[in-house]
C-alpha cells in the first residue's frame, strides 16, 4: 500500500507521537470540454485513482514542516503560518500554503502549525492536475483536523481561489472541482458558468481509458494559458457589442457562425470558434454516453484535438504525434490531448484487445520522432478525497 510508505516516511522525519492523520485526494483527467472552464462552457472531467497520498500532524506552534517524497532533493522546507505569502524559495509548498492563506481570507484563519509529507503518484508536470490535488488534499485535511465547516464544492472554490490569487495562475475551477466531487465511474458534466452538475456513468465495455504521458514539462503561470484567456476575454468583449451574452459558452455554433464578423482580430476568433464548438462537442458528447453511443464520444474527442491543434493551438508535436499515431491503431475509439497543453497528456479510448499494440506502437513511434519516451498509464475512475486513517 502506498500510504504505508508515506506514513513510514512521517514518523522517520518527525516522529511518531500524537494524532496522525492519512489522506488522499484523485488526479483528474478531462474526457472532453478543453479550455472551456474559464468561457462559461461545460467540461467532462473525472477523478482518478492515481493521486496525492498525505500524512499530516496538527502542531502547537505556528511552524510549518513540509516533506515530499517526489522532491526529495528540496529536504524539509519550514515556514510559519503567519505571514502566507508566496516565495520562490518555497517551491511546491506555495501551493497548501496558498489553501492556507485561502481559508483565512474565507474566515477560517489557520492558527496552528502542521507536520505535512506528501506523495504523488500523478507524473508530475504532466496536466492531470497535480497542483489542484495537492489544494484540494491540503482543504480536506485542514477540514478534518480543524473542524472547519466546508463542503467539498466549497473545497474546490476555495482551491481555484487560492491557485488564482495566491500562485497567480489564471486557472478555472474545474480540476478543483473534478477532484473533489469526483465518483467512481462516473465524469462530472459541469457548467462552469452556474456549477450545475451531473454525474454521468462511464460504461466502456471492453475497452479502458489510457493515458499517455509525453514527458515534456510545462509550468501553467508561464505557459501561454493566460495569453489564451485573454484572447478569449478580447473576443467576448467584441461579440458582447454585437449580441446578448456573458460568456463565450452562451453560443451555439450557428449564433457564432451569424456574430464572428465582430471579432475584428482574426487569431482571437478562431480561439472563441474553439471555446463555442468545443462546448457544444462536450453536450453532444455527454448524450452519447447516455445514449450508450461510444462510437460518437470517440469521434468528438477527435474533433476536440483538432481544434486544439489548429484553433485553439496548444497542442505542440509532442502531443499531436502520440495522438495522430493512436489515430491510426485499430481499436483505437477516440483520442486527444487533456488538460492545458504545450506537453502533458493525451487521453485515448482502446478496445481492451488493442491496448499492448496501443502502447508498443505509440511508445514506438513517439520515440522515434521526438527522441524520448512517453509513459502510458491504464487508468481507473475513482472517488474524492478520502481520510484513510
Amino acid at each position: 500500500m502506498v500510504w504505508e510508505e508515506v506514513l513510514a516516511k512521517f514518523k522517520e522525519l518527525f516522529g511518531d507521537e500524537g494524532e496522525i492523520g492519512v489522506y488522499f485526494a484523485p488526479g483528474r483527467v478531462n474526457m472532453i470540454g478543453e479550455h472551456t472552464d474559464y468561457n462559461g462552457g461545460h467540461v467532462f472531467p473525472c477523478a482518478l485513482t492515481i493521486g496525492t497520498y498525505g500524512v499530516a500532524r496538527k502542531r502547537e506552534d505556528k511552524k510549518l514542516r513540509f516533506y515530499s517524497m517526489n522532491f526529495e532533493n528540496l529536504g524539509v522546507l519550514e515556514s510559519s503560518v503567519e505571514g502566507l505569502k508566496p516565495e520562490k524559495e518555497a517551491d511546491w509548498t506555495n501551493y497548501p500554503k496558498g489553501v492556507m492563506w485561502a481559508f483565512g481570507e474565507k474566515g477560517m484563519k489557520v492558527e496552528q502549525g502542521m507536520d505535512l509529507v506528501l506523495f504523488g503518484n500523478i507524473p508530475n508536470g504532466s496536466g492531470l492536475s497535480s497542483s489542484a490535488s495537492v489544494e484540494v488534499l491540503t482543504g480536506f485535511i485542514l477540514k478534518d483536523m480543524f473542524g472547519f465547516d466546508v463542503t467539498n464544492q466549497d473545497l474546490a472554490l476555495i482551491g481555484q481561489y487560492s491557485e488564482n490569487k495566491f500562485n497567480g495562475v489564471n486557472c478555472g475551477i474545474m480540476d478543483q472541482f473534478a477532484i473533489a466531487m469526483g465518483k467512481c465511474g462516473h465524469a462530472i458534466f459541469l457548467d462552469t458558468a452556474t456549477l450545475k452538475y451531473e454525474y454521468a456513468p462511464i460504461k466502456l465495455e471492453n475497452a479502458k481509458i489510457v493515458i499517455s504521458c509525453s514527458n515534456k514539462k510545462r509550468g501553467l503561470g508561464d505557459s501561454k494559458y493566460n495569453e489564451r484567456r485573454s484572447e478569449c476575454e478580447t473576443a467576448l468583449a467584441q461579440l458582447k457589442e454585437a449580441v446578448n451574452i456573458s460568456a463565450l459558452g452562451d453560443l451555439t455554433e450557428e449564433q457564432f457562425e451569424q456574430y464572428k464578423g465582430a471579432i475584428k482580430d482574426e487569431v482571437c476568433r478562431r480561439r472563441a470558434k474553439h471555446a463555442v464548438y468545443e462546448n457544444q462537442r462536450t453536450i453532444k458528447a455527454v448524450e452519447a454516453l447516455k445514449n450508450n453511443d461510444v462510437a460518437l464520444f470517440g469521434e468528438l474527442m477527435n474533433a476536440s484535438h483538432v481544434s486544439l491543434r489548429d484553433d485553439y493551438e496548444v497542442t505542440g508535436i509532442e502531443l499531436d504525434t502520440l495522438v495522430e499515431e493512436a489515430w491510426k491503431i485499430e481499436g483505437v475509439i477516440g483520442s486527444r490531448m487533456t488538460g492545458a497543453g504545450f506537453g502533458g497528456c493525451t487521453v485515448s479510448i482502446v478496445k481492451d484487445e488493442a491496448v499492448d499494440t496501443f502502447i508498443e506502437k505509440v511508445g514506438a513511434a513517439y520515440q522515434d520522432k521526438i527522441g524520448y519516451a512517453a509513459d502510458f498509464y491504464v487508468v481507473e475512475i475513482g472517488d474524492g478525497p478520502v481520510k484513510i486513517k
